[in-house]
């Protein structure tokens, strides 16, 4: 059996260049690959966190998230269903399940975020939390907004933000 390794692709799409990246059959990475602050922090970041190499390269789960995303970005599809492995720390990762709550048209509040995590005092460390997410688009850190309304922060910026939430519906002030 061969030794694990985090094979990743990039791909475009219609709000820039997004890296994925795999271990095994689970996607644990979809970043923005043009940005500084995402896509390659984030496979910096997995392979000091997990210890193995990268390697660019294909799979089976890039390529069905590939097909996936376009579908997506198409308005062909809402959802996404893929073998994840986002890798961090428990509370990290109990805040990207909520992320994944959120149904696809709307929006929740940092406040809102932390409360569904069970730390209704903690929006900072929630907005933290949302802001390291390592599968961007397919867990969807950019439905969370600030409680005033506005887009708040966004690793791709908020150009890219305001694109997504466009596609979906949403309608921001």
């Amino acid at each position: 059996m061969p030794a694990p390794v985090i094979v990743h692709t990039v791909i475009d799409s219609p709000v820039g260049p997004l890296m994925l990246g795999a271990v095994g059959d689970a996607l644990c990475l979809c970043g923005f690959a043009d940005h500084a602050n995402s896509a390659p922090r984030s496979l910096a970041r997995l392979r000091k966190l997990t210890g193995l190499p990268a390697h660019e390269g294909a799979s089976a789960v890039l390529e069905e998230a590939a097909r996936q995303l376009r579908d997506y970005f198409a308005g062909r599809s809402k959802r996404f269903d893929l073998p994840l492995k986002p890798i961090g720390t428990d509370f990290q990762q109990r805040t990207w399940r909520a992320l994944q709550t959120i149904p696809h048209g709307e929006t929740i509040s940092y406040r809102q975020l932390a409360e569904r995590i069970g730390h209704p005092r903690a929006t900072r460390a929630a907005g933290l939390a949302n802001g390291a997410n390592p599968l961007a688009v397919i867990i969807p850190c950019h439905r969370v907004i600030a409680a005033d309304g506005s887009l708040g922060g966004f690793g791709a910026g908020p150009a890219v933000k305001r694109r997504l939430l466009a596609l979906e519906g949403v309608l921001v002030s």
